[in-house]
């Protein structure tokens, strides 16, 4: 995967994100790749090489443990990232030779890494024409803003920063904190709101003029809607902060003009993802036709064909309208697990590869974090599937294929799931469940005399299901039913009387089962609760 200099990458992030303190090697060594060190990764010895990344972001880390990590290094990395760093890490990180970026206190890591990876992502070599797609988000930014001499950004729908343009001194605390990745001020907020300005941008392809506000230190702005025609959605937002220069007299025109490139360029990246994510979606089997050719892949992207791994389906429960952030940050929470670790998506999943892994304890107890975290920090909640040890990467997608058979059942009948669950633990369940799926999907394969007597005698269609999950033992099955064993007793003969069998015949059984499930749906039946009580057991 082709990188881009080091001195792109920052003149991409702008200096309202990064400010360049040393670079003994120069700006022009390539990036293509990054990662998070945190303090686990430090304390627990779990970040020692640094092939598996270009440049690092230090999250929590403190100086001490930072200069010491930048010593255990093997190889050499091209820049590590540090809010606030201290003369004695950058005086390590000079005798090592790698660059020292400083970036500004307030921003969000996950802005951080998000921004990165975009710029790596879509700032291709122009010369290579299997990725000239023309302009992208951050390009067309920067050329708007030189064009109508104003500040741009490039927002997507739910308000969150894709991509700027230069900033000067002139930046107020609306745009500065945005492209940081931090809540605008609230009464900013509120008086855009009040005047109905999202409202606007969101109804129409006009441009809006938002006037200065000199007691909330807000500038005089021009915002446009972005809006996609295939289907007819709201895509984003471009804002243009205006200077003490005055903005183009043609500004308004260069802006509707710009609406409708952001559009393409954002349908495009919607519809072609980069050759990274194209790459770990091929490896999971979620591209066209086979996986192809496994070692290609993975010599692409750095990693080892052997050894095991751990291949994680995520599932988002409810709401989905934030997926694009969601699968964001489960990439930064993986990346902050295992520097190599692989993320792609499909729909309302996320899936994470994460190689040579030889525990998979410690996998279980960070996918459960990572859920809490979300629940914390997004208010989503998420569950999760665990296939692991996963041996070799030829196997990967037929391991993503069953963390999707669980993640399937477990969205049929949640309850029979926890958040977290690995496919050894769900295998009855997901079996069972598919069984019972295709069955009733075929009316010809439920016996007919249990859809009779399910619409005859509720109670007694009741009383067989109890008394079938609990193999036939009557004070069970009385115990679940809330009744006298002599009840269960009566109730079981009269069924065999009107079905005309005996329930001693093991097929009879089986069949009775199978076509009580699959018509008791999606009601819960007695098995589920026996289930769970045995794995809770």
């Amino acid at each position: 995967m082709t990188g881009i200099g080091l001195g792109q990458l920052l003149l991409a992030l702008d200096a309202t994100m990064v400010s360049l303190v040393q670079a003994p090697r120069g700006l022009d060594l390539p990036v293509s790749s990054a990662a998070l060190i945190d303090s686990d990764d430090v304390r627990l010895g779990l970040a020692r090489a640094a092939g598996s990344a270009d440049v690092f972001f230090f999250v929590g880390v403190t100086d001490e443990d930072a200069v010491r990590w930048i010593g255990n290094q093997v190889g050499v990395p091209v820049a590590v990232f540090v809010k606030q760093p201290s003369d004695a890490l950058v005086a390590k990180a000079a005798r090592a030779g790698a660059a020292v970026v400083a970036v500004e206190p307030q921003a969000r890591w996950e802005r951080v890494y998000q921004l990165v990876n975009h710029v790596l992502e879509h700032h291709r070599d122009r010369a290579d024409s299997q990725e000239d797609s023309g302009t992208d988000l951050f390009g067309l930014a920067q050329s708007l803003a030189d064009r109508i001499h104003g500040m741009v950004s490039i927002e997507d729908a739910q308000s969150h920063v894709l991509a700027y343009s230069a900033s000067s001194d002139e930046a107020d605390e609306l745009r500065r904190l945005s492209i940081l990745g931090r809540a605008g001020p609230p009464e900013h907020l509120q008086w855009i709101g009040q005047w109905g300005i999202f409202d606007a941008l969101r109804a129409g392809g006009e441009v809006i003029r938002v006037d200065e506000r000199p007691e909330l230190g807000l500038r005089p702005r021009l915002a446009i809607g972005i809006h996609r025609s295939r289907p007819p959605t709201f895509a984003g937002t471009i804002w243009v902060q205006q200077g003490s220069q005055p903005l183009a007299d043609d500004a308004e025109e260069m802006l509707r003009g710009a609406a409708v490139l952001a559009a393409r360029i954002m349908a495009r990246l919607a519809a072609r993802p980069s050759p990274h994510v194209r790459q770990v979606q091929q490896l999971l089997g979620l591209g066209q036709g086979d996986p192809g050719d496994v070692s290609e892949c993975a010599r692409d992207l750095g990693l080892s064909i052997d050894g095991t791994g751990a291949v994680i389906g995520w599932d988002t429960i409810g709401d989905t309208d934030r997926q694009a952030r969601i699968t964001d940050v489960v990439a930064l929470s993986a990346s902050a697990f295992r520097h190599d670790a692989q993320v792609a998506s499909n729909g309302t999943r996320s899936y994470v590869l994460l190689p040579q892994i030889s525990k998979t304890r410690p996998v279980a107890s960070w996918v459960r974090g990572t859920i809490g975290a979300l629940r914390t920090e997004l208010n989503v909640e998420l569950r999760a599937a665990i296939a692991a040890p996963v041996h070799g990467l030829a196997a990967v997608a037929a391991a993503r294929a069953e963390v999707d058979r669980v993640l399937d059942s477990a969205e049929r009948h949640p309850v029979s799931f926890g958040q977290v669950t690995s496919l050894a633990e769900a295998r009855t369940t997901v079996l069972l469940d598919e069984v019972v799926t295709l069955i009733g999907a075929d009316e010809r394969l439920v016996d007919p005399r249990v859809r009779e007597l399910k619409t005859r005698d509720p109670m007694l269609a009741e009383t067989l299901s109890a008394y079938l999950d609990c193999f036939g033992d009557i004070a069970a099955a009385a115990s679940w039913l809330q009744v006298h064993p002599n009840t269960v007793r009566y109730r079981v003969r009269r069924i065999e009387r009107l079905m005309s069998t005996s329930l001693a015949d093991p097929d009879v059984r089986l069949v009775f089962s199978l076509s009580l499930r699959a018509i008791e749906r999606p009601a819960e039946s007695a098995a589920g609760t026996v289930f769970r009580n045995r794995h809770a057991e």
